[in-house]
């Protein structure tokens, strides 16, 4: 069973900012499939269903960012799944705003939500879908930033980009990684140019 986790910061205080986007993918992709979450046994909500003709877990983390490891690790250990079929949606500051980042694994970017996950299941093994969120303006601090709500003039665009990465969710489910990272790893659906595997 592939599980699919959006990271974010619980609580209604922290929700439509730019560091629940990955959260608000998830949420989105098991409302489109009416997939219904319920508390797992540990710090997470979790729903089953199928998606694109396979078997899947959505999971959103009821810890704050910096320990999403642990509600991640636990979702995983309720379900005896392998890093190899976890694929983790999350916000990104280094990509411009509305841009879409499939990679089979890597580093953390620098992301704290990341870092525990990987600290958490000891690999860096897993995929992710980054969101672009944009960067932070000059002066502003970058944890302040990812805590802030996305400015009006933004709304168009970040919900696009949510309804873009929930197709390309659907359609890796579908086809598979490579092909979605070459259908999906571009600045917008009719940019010519597909940039490299894993870029």
């Amino acid at each position: 069973m592939d599980v699919i986790v959006g990271l974010g910061n619980p609580g209604e205080d922290y929700r439509g900012t730019r560091h629940n986007a990955g959260a608000n993918v998830v949420a989105g992709l098991a409302r489109a499939h009416g997939v219904k979450f319920r508390a797992g046994r540990g710090d997470f909500l979790t729903g089953t269903g199928t998606i694109s003709g396979r078997p899947v877990q959505l999971v959103l983390p009821l810890t704050f960012m910096n320990a999403s490891g642990r509600a991640v690790a636990g979702a995983m250990e309720a379900t005896g799944a392998s890093a190899e079929v976890l694929l983790v949606v999350c916000d990104d500051v280094n990509l411009p705003l509305g841009r879409l980042r499939l990679r089979t694994g890597g580093s953390s970017g620098g992301h704290n939500g990341l870092a525990s996950v990987i600290g958490s299941l000891g690999t860096e093994g897993f995929a992710r879908l980054r969101l672009g969120v944009g960067g932070a303006p000059e002066g502003t601090d970058l944890a302040d930033f990812v805590l802030e709500p996305f400015d009006e003039r933004e709304l168009p665009e970040v919900e696009a980009m949510g309804r873009r990465a929930v197709e390309a969710l659907e359609f890796l489910l579908d086809r598979g990684m490579r092909a979605a990272m070459n259908e999906y790893n571009r600045w917008s659906p009719g940019e010519d140019e597909i940039e490299a595997l894993g870029g």
